[in-house]
């Protein structure tokens, strides 16, 4: 399910930037959290697939101009029928009935009615005074005091300091123009309940409601007049322009973090989010040392001087005072290769670290941290486990290359991280050093902070899922025969082959394919509800590896990046291959059969890069007709009825896959299910196969 955070006209790049880095901290990985403009709010089919719509601090009039009539219609029916909306600050504002904004002020007055009305009352502003607009000069570390009896997850973690049974929860939230939502103790007969309020004399009438909940319909929304998702880390703190009482300011918000924290999980679980209890800070981990490693004895050496001999690639590093680490400025990441002998890391120069209170100020984007790379090119090619106590090189390497096999080319080359932002975007947003890299050059990371999916999604993976990307070169000249955009059904084929024949007894493990490139598995406790006769019925297939290409193009040839995400040991956000195994053997073990072992990450990783370089090997020479039974074997949706939403809701029965083109091929057909002999072809990366309602959509954003 999906987090959309507006950031359309209105907005400032401060509040969208730290809304959405608190919210998939604490959200990842349950929830994708987007960023949707105006457009996407307006003509998307996005209510089907989304939990919350927040609306961030800024200005509301602007918001009024772009989504007034349209946009909040759709937003209100989304929250009434089930949805939730979170309004921080301008978007407390713009969710009230009645704005009141500086009423005597006639330079910044914003006076008038609002469409959404989910608070049926005025929010009236500023609660303090100072405010002026793009800047800080009306900033506070507002003292906030919480109703603890309306917010029952309210939890402070225990290695930070108690709140006593009957002692107030208050903290300091940072504030800059926020209202006061008036009279709302007056209002519980119209759902309203007041969830913290300001601690300080306000300068405006009407009480002092900070932050209030709303029920509305079967869904409800909370409204903010501070900022608790700012984190005080995340805060500048060196701008010369900033006003000089601005450094106080971080540090009493520093001091209450622990507590902000606690309310902010607290209202997201008040608006039935699934929050990740066990996030103790609300920025991500700082990417960790990556580990360039094969295994063949010489590749990495091989790969290494490949690299070090292309002129003007590499450069110095200026901050190594040992002058043997060299530096290559990429279009995205700045990497420091430095050689295993040179360069020993130890296990406590792995653990992400973030910057304790008073640091510097944390990264507001973590592909600007620089990436150490440690090159294993001397004869122990691989780290220990110390060093990577995530991931066990030896026997991934050992399960890949088996004694007496033929050579390997998919992921005998790895780069592997303990923590990093994307595999995806380290490879195919830096061309520089792509283009030097060989097919089968794969990047590996235990924990990404920045993972990319299809549409723009962004989200923090947790650990246990087996998260990679893969290069290969692509020649112009063999297109013709294996169109690229095969790719993506070659590789999501691979996955499923590969968990298939994990071992014996895996072939009974139900997973499918679901167009264009996602992996699904049979929900577990979908038969055991059928037979209980539960209503609803839980979703019978459940998502646990998704495939995204990444294509660029230089030398005659395409530079594909192939990255997949596999749900292996993790239980979020749907399921995982783990779970599917625990069931099984519930099975397995009353009919008196052998237990199936656990997937291992390593194990499944290697079998993956098998199976797709022997598929992608056939493919080059004999195209995706090779290996068509097979897909339509494995996938969910031979005869399928659906209905086109581009196409104004006409039904159609899923036919299969173009051989030219790959795309999807429909037939019209009537509502007792005759063909009209009409027939379309869609896509894979403008339209969306709804599974729970046979809907395909039209993607958002394309």
């Amino acid at each position: 399910m999906n987090v959309l955070v507006y950031a359309g006209p209105g907005t400032t790049v401060e509040s969208v930037a730290q809304c959405t880095t608190t919210l998939r901290s604490l959200l990842s990985p349950n929830y994708a959290v987007l960023t949707v403009d105006a457009s996407t709010l307006i003509n998307e089919p996005w209510p089907s697939t989304t939990s919350l719509v927040v609306i961030p601090g800024g200005a509301d009039l602007p918001y009024c101009r772009a989504l007034n009539g349209p946009g909040n219609s759709k937003i209100t029916s989304f929250v009434r029928g089930g949805g939730a909306y979170l309004g921080f600050c301008a978007g407390g504002y713009y969710g009230s009935s009645r704005v009141e904004f500086e009423e005597h002020d006639p330079s910044y007055a914003v006076v008038g009615p609002r469409e959404l009305a989910f608070y049926p009352g005025i929010n009236r502003g500023t609660a303090f005074p100072g405010f002026v607009y793009d800047s800080e000069s009306g900033a506070r570390a507002a003292k906030i005091k919480v109703a603890k009896e309306e917010l029952p997850g309210l939890e402070v973690d225990e290695s930070n300091p108690h709140v006593e049974e009957d002692a107030e929860f208050e903290f300091a939230s940072y504030y800059n123009g926020g209202g006061v939502f008036v009279d709302a103790d007056s209002l519980n007969d119209k759902n309203v309940t007041v969830l913290a309020r300001y601690a300080e004399q306000v300068k405006v009438e009407g009480g002092d409601a900070a932050v209030v909940h709303i029920k509305v319909g079967a869904g409800a929304a909370i409204l903010t007049g501070p900022h608790p998702e700012f984190s005080p880390k995340r805060l500048r703190k060196t701008d010369p322009q900033l006003p000089p009482f601005y450094g106080d300011l971080v540090q009493k918000l520093l001091a209450d973090n622990p507590r902000r924290l606690a309310f902010i999980k607290a209202i997201l679980v008040k608006l039935r989010l699934k929050v990740n209890v066990a996030v103790t800070e609300d920025s991500p981990p700082l990417p960790t040392a990556l580990h360039l490693t094969s295994g063949y004895q010489g590749d990495v050496a091989s790969l290494w001087s490949s690299i070090r001999s292309v002129e003007g690639l590499l450069e110095k590093d200026i901050q190594d005072p040992t002058g043997k680490k060299l530096k290559l400025a990429g279009e995205n990441d700045t990497f420091v290769f430095g050689e295993s002998s040179d360069s020993p890391f130890h296990l406590g120069e792995l653990s992400a670290q973030l910057p304790s209170a008073g640091a510097e100020e944390f990264p507001s984007d973590l592909n600007k941290v620089v990436k150490d790379v440690v090159v294993y090119k001397e004869d122990i090619l691989i780290p220990t486990l110390k060093q990577t106590p995530y991931f066990d090189h030896a026997l991934y390497y050992h399960e890949l290359i088996p004694p007496n096999s033929p050579h390997q080319t998919f992921g005998s080359i790895i780069l592997y991280g303990e923590v990093v932002t994307s595999t995806s975007t380290m490879l195919d947003r830096n061309l520089s050093l792509l283009r030097h890299l060989p097919t089968g050059f794969t990047a590996v990371g235990t924990v990404q902070v920045a993972g990319r999916g299809r549409g723009g999604n962004v989200w923090v993976s947790p650990i246990g899922l087996l998260a990679f990307s893969i290069v290969i070169r692509h020649p112009m000249a063999i297109t013709p025969v294996a169109p690229i955009v095969f790719v993506q059904y070659i590789a999501s084929l691979a996955i499923v082959e590969a968990i298939r024949t994990y071992g014996p007894g895996y072939d009974e493990l139900d997973v499918r394919l679901k167009w264009p490139n996602d992996v699904y598995a049979r929900n577990p406790v979908y038969d055991e509800a059928v037979a209980e006769g539960a209503t609803p019925l839980p979703a019978k297939y459940l998502k646990i590896a998704g495939i995204l290409v990444n294509s660029n193009y230089a030398d005659n040839e395409y530079l594909l990046v192939v990255g997949c995400g596999i749900n292996t040991a993790n239980e979020a956000p749907t399921t995982s291959l783990n779970t599917l195994v625990a069931a099984a053997n519930v099975k397995r073990r009353r009919e008196a059969r052998q237990a199936l072992e656990l997937f291992k990450i390593e194990r499944l990783f290697a079998k993956i890069m098998w199976v797709f370089e022997r598929m992608y090997n056939i493919f080059k020479v004999q195209g995706f007709h090779a290996f068509e039974d097979m897909y339509y074997a494995r996938w969910l949706h031979t005869n399928a009825i659906v209905r086109l939403e581009m196409y104004g809701g006409t039904r159609a029965k899923i036919k299969g896959i173009s051989m030219d083109y790959g795309m999807l091929v429909v037939e019209e057909v009537s509502f007792d299910g005759v063909s009209t002999g009409k027939k379309f072809t869609l896509q894979p990366d403008g339209n969306s196969f709804d599974m729970l309602k046979g809907l395909l959509k039209k993607k958002e954003g394309v």
